[in-house]
């Protein structure tokens, strides 16, 4: 995951956020997708809220993440035609096994399968289906003997999944969680304690329509066999679980694929530093002191002389590109930006509290094009206020500096 502190700073629940209004999605699964025709709920869910999924599905019983990988159907399938999203769910158990036992059969074949995506459509999706623990958990092994142990290595698991090939997660256990949590009573599973009953799979179908439209399922019409109230509750689990933490599921709209993002370290006068970006193929590097443009990956810099320059990273992909910029200080105190922690509060209507570990020197706004913004930035020891709600919506790059080190923060306005 990302080693600096880019923060996407949502100001609520982005209930309602623009984002498009149809997507084709490829279901790669097995029983847990095809139970209750999961895709067809999705579209179902969509319809019924103005929008459209076009899909199709491959769903043999017992699959495994091999089985998917070498099964000529499947691949066929993800070659019909350039996906939006491609979702990749493992057999119910197999990511939750013990961590040497997913590094050799599991994770090999969910990057090939990744790599099918993107050779058919670079700008595809790889959306991991983070499947449920089981009811009373699976007591072949202690450590998923439990619902919680199970759900908890499960997510962890497609976690990395999507990590290792720059994917992103539907974080449907997450959303199964709380469920349990807060309405036990609300039946998710079917007899055998493992497939999904109609409610899990409609918890599971709301999960997929937050993640692929970035939209809340709060107020589809359709509910299928459930009661409004059910539906509802539903509804808000899969809204808050996913819109709440698009950055943690590393849920990217698809008209922003590619996002660029990087990280440095000073010695005396040479910068050090290391591309981060996310789906990107080509780099354009500005040092911030007139110099040539690099176009390595991970670029070493002498600068002539002590000073603070704003850097500037263009990551580019056949898809789009992403702009991110970010100031260093050269000079005997050079500034890291990994050793600074820095918290972020939103209050709402683009207004931002920002909470450092050691005294602040100073912050400033630049906007995605780099200029420098004049935004109302109420400062003391070790907080800053920071209020963009007189600034257009989009986003802004936040330089915060230290007397320790430091960083740009990634705010949504």
């Amino acid at each position: 995951m990302k080693q600096i502190i880019l923060i996407f700073a949502l100001a609520s629940l982005s209930f309602h956020s623009k984002a498009q209004d149809s997507v084709s999605i490829l279901f790669i699964g097995n029983s847990y997708t095809g139970y209750n025709s999961l895709p067809t709920i999705v579209n179902d869910i969509a319809i019924s809220l103005g929008d459209q999924v076009t899909f199709d599905s491959h769903t043999p019983g017992g699959q495994t993440f091999f089985s998917h990988a070498t099964n000529v159907t499947a691949n066929n399938k993800i070659k019909s035609q350039p996906w939006d999203f491609v979702v990749l769910q493992a057999q119910s158990q197999e990511p939750a096994f013990s961590d040497a036992q997913v590094n050799s059969q599991t994770l090999p074949f969910a990057i090939q399968l990744a790599d099918s995506i993107y050779a058919n459509n670079f700008c595809s999706e790889a959306l991991f289906f983070m499947t449920w623990g089981r009811e009373n958990g699976d007591p072949q092994w202690a450590p998923i003997s439990t619902f919680d142990g199970m759900n908890g290595r499960l997510r962890n698991a497609y976690m990395r999944f999507a990590d290792s090939v720059d994917g992103a997660v539907s974080p449907v256990g997450s959303a199964w969680k709380n469920i349990r949590d807060t309405y036990p009573s609300i039946n998710l599973y079917a007899g055998d304690g493992s497939h999904p009953s109609y409610a899990g799979s409609y918890l599971a179908a709301c999960t997929f329509y937050a993640s692929t439209f970035r939209k809340s399922p709060v107020g589809a019409s359709f509910i299928g066999t459930l009661d409004p109230v059910t539906a509802e509750r539903l509804q808000i689990a899969a809204a808050t679980t996913v819109l709440d933490s698009l950055e943690q599921w590393n849920l990217r709209p698809i008209s922003e694929h590619t996002q660029a993002e990087f990280s440095s370290s000073v010695v005396g006068l040479m910068a050090n530093f290391t591309n981060m970006s996310t789906k990107a193929t080509n780099y354009i590097w500005d040092f911030g002191d007139g110099s040539p443009i690099s176009t390595d990956e991970n670029p070493s810099y002498t600068y002539a002389a002590d000073g603070t320059y704003s850097v500037q990273l263009i990551a580019e992909s056949p898809c789009d590109s992403d702009t991110i910029f970010s100031e260093i200080t050269i000079g005997s105190i050079g500034l890291n930006e990994l050793d600074l922690k820095i918290q972020v509060a939103s209050f709402g209507n683009g207004e931002f509290e920002l909470t450092t570990q050691s005294n602040l020197l100073g912050v400033s706004v630049r906007d995605a094009s780099g200029k420098l913004m004049s935004a109302n930035v109420d400062m003391n020891a070790t907080t800053a206020r920071v209020n963009l709600s007189e600034l257009s919506t989009g986003v802004y790059f936040v330089s915060v500096r230290t007397e320790k080190g430091h960083s740009t923060l990634r705010l949504l306005r």
